[in-house]
C-alpha cells in the first residue's frame, strides 16, 4: 500500500509540474529585461547585441534595454550578470572573452561556470590568417618554415595581450612547436595598419576587420582558422588543409543569463533565439560583420563553454600571457 501511495503521490506531482512549467515559460517575461553588453557601444559584441536584442523584444513582446557595461575586458558587466536575480529578466550577450578571462584575470569576482548559463551560442566569426604581401611564404606550410628556422625571427601582430588575436596565434605556435616574437597593439586596426607597413608579417584576424584590406590586395590571406572553409573566401584553405593538425579557433558570441534561471524560461529563450538565427534579416546583418549566426541548445552550449574554458586555460598558462 505505502508503494502504491507513493506512486500515486509521484505521477501526481509529475502532473502538475507540467502546467506549472507551461504558466510559468507563458508569464515570462513579466517585465522589461536587462540586457547587458559588457564592452562599450560600436564593437561587434555590441552590434550582435544590438541585432538580438531587438529581436528578442519583438517575439518576447517585452521591452529588451541594452545596457553597455565596458571595462576590465568584459568581466565588469558578466560580473552584473553572474549576480543578478535568477529570473531571465537580466541577460548578457558575451564572446570569446567570457571563456579566456576564466584564467587570464587572477582573482576573477565570479565563477564562470557556476554562476553562468549560456542559452545558446548565437554567432560565429571565422579568423583568417593574413600576411604582408612582401613575406616570401604562399603558405603556412612556408610560414611555419620560416619560424623554425629564424626562432623567435618572425614578428605577429595582436589587438592586444589576451585578445583572440594573440591567443590564436599562441595556439597556433603550442600546436607546431614554433616561436615567434608579439608585438601587441591597442586593437586590430593599428595592427592591421602596421601589418599593411610591414613591421610585422602576419596576423590572425577577425575576417571583418581584414576584409577591406583584402579586397585591395593590400594583405594577402593564407588560411582560414575554423575546420570548414569560409563562405566569404571559400578559396583560402584551412589551417587542417595547411597541415596545421587539429587547429580549430572562431569567434563566437554567446547570449548568457545568471545560473539558476528557471528551465521553462531557459527553453523560452532558446526557441525565441533559434527562430532569431533562422530570420533572413538577421542572416544578412551578420554577414554583413562577417558574422554566421548560429545556435545550439543549451546544455550544448554549456559544454561548449566548459571545453573553451579548457582549452584556452592551456594555451594562456603556456604563452604566460598576463593582462595589461
Amino acid at each position: 500500500m505505502i508503494c502504491i501511495r507513493k506512486l500515486v503521490l509521484a505521477a501526481c506531482g509529475l502532473a502538475l509540474a507540467a502546467p506549472v512549467a507551461t504558466v510559468l515559460a507563458q508569464a515570462y517575461p513579466d517585465r522589461p529585461i536587462r540586457f547587458i553588453v559588457p564592452f562599450p557601444p560600436g564593437g561587434g559584441n555590441d552590434i550582435v547585441g544590438r541585432i538580438v536584442a531587438q529581436k528578442l523584444a519583438e517575439g518576447l513582446k517585452q521591452t529588451v534595454v541594452v545596457d553597455n557595461r565596458g571595462g576590465a575586458g568584459g568581466t565588469i558587466g558578466t560580473d552584473m550578470t553572474a549576480k543578478a536575480p535568477a529570473d531571465g529578466h537580466t541577460m548578457l550577450v558575451n564572446n570569446i572573452s567570457l571563456a579566456v578571462n576564466a584564467t587570464l584575470i587572477p582573482k576573477l569576482p565570479y565563477d564562470t561556470l557556476r554562476q553562468l548559463a549560456p542559452v545558446s551560442i548565437i554567432g560565429r566569426q571565422p579568423n583568417i590568417l593574413v600576411v604582408h604581401p612582401g613575406v616570401k611564404a604562399k603558405n603556412v606550410k612556408e610560414l611555419l618554415d620560416l619560424a623554425r628556422a629564424r626562432p623567435g625571427g618572425v614578428n605577429y601582430g595582436s589587438g592586444g595581450i589576451g585578445t583572440a588575436s594573440h591567443l590564436a596565434t599562441e595556439l597556433l605556435q603550442l600546436t607546431t612547436g614554433t616561436k615567434m616574437t608579439h608585438v601587441p597593439y591597442k586593437g586590430l586596426g593599428p595592427a592591421l595598419i602596421d601589418l599593411m607597413g610591414g613591421r610585422t608579417e602576419f596576423i590572425i584576424s577577425t575576417m571583418a576587420s581584414a576584409l577591406p584590406q583584402l579586397k585591395s590586395g593590400k594583405l594577402r590571406p593564407l588560411a582560414a582558422t575554423t575546420v570548414k572553409r569560409s563562405a566569404f573566401f571559400p578559396e583560402v584553405p584551412t589551417m587542417i588543409e595547411s597541415g596545421v593538425a587539429g587547429y580549430d579557433f572562431t569567434t563566437w558570441y554567446a547570449l548568457v543569463v545568471p545560473a539558476g534561471v528557471p528551465k521553462p524560461v531557459m527553453a523560452r529563450l532558446n526557441s525565441e533565439l533559434k527562430a532569431i538565427a533562422e530570420m533572413p534579416a538577421v542572416k544578412e546583418q551578420f554577414s554583413a560583420q562577417g558574422l554566421e549566426t548560429a545556435h545550439t541548445g543549451s546544455d550544448e552550449a554549456q559544454k561548449y563553454l566548459a571545453a573553451e574554458v579548457a582549452k584556452w586555460g592551456k594555451v594562456i598558462k603556456a604563452s604566460g600571457a598576463k593582462p595589461d
